[in-house]
């Protein structure tokens, strides 16, 4: 099931074992290179700085919070080596700008993940101020229409170009009757 990004941000996390909120889920971790959520920045109630908590220590995500077997899941980033690009990195996808290789679409204003493989799926484009005038319809882009994410622009394949025949070649070779 796809959900917003604002149910990733300012959640609870919720220990089984003690049945007491042991931090906060304060931003997701999204790695840039496959868009996948890798976990959340949090804020643990026992240390004054930031924890990692991964998606896979997360026993169920719910309406309340997160759901973790103890405390032990909030990892300090330093512990994470098979993470530490992506964490130093501290990709955000709102605010991203993003283009096609002729026209600038505007910024992300707001994502879709899913919630079972939690890799982003949907990203919503508002227009620039320029185009807001003209139109006022926020732009829908799937993952698959992405082609390349940067540190300053994410971007996106044109909707309205037609395929060249080398960007077919690998699909027509694969092919086999």
């Amino acid at each position: 099931m796809l959900k917003m990004s604002s149910s990733l941000k300012n959640l609870p996390v919720l220990s089984l074992q003690s049945g007491d909120r042991v931090a906060t889920a304060q931003e997701p971790i999204i790695n840039p290179n496959n868009l996948k959520i890798l976990g959340w920045w949090c804020r643990a109630n026992s240390a004054p700085d930031s924890r990692v908590l991964l998606v896979e220590d997360v026993r169920e995500a719910m309406p309340q919070g997160l759901a973790i077997n103890n405390e032990s899941a909030l990892s300090e980033p330093g512990d994470l080596v098979r993470h530490d690009e992506v964490l130093k990195i501290r990709f955000q996808l709102i605010d991203k700008k993003v283009k096609t290789k002729r026209h600038k679409l505007g910024k992300v204003s707001d994502y879709a993940y899913d919630s079972e493989g939690y890799f982003v799926q949907k990203l919503y484009v508002a227009a620039s101020l320029v185009k807001v005038f003209s139109s006022s319809d926020t732009l829908v882009i799937d993952r698959t229409q992405i082609l390349e994410i940067t540190d300053s622009y994410i971007l996106v394949r044109d909707s309205d170009v037609k395929a060249t025949e080398s960007e077919l070649a690998p699909a027509i070779g694969a092919v086999t009757t």
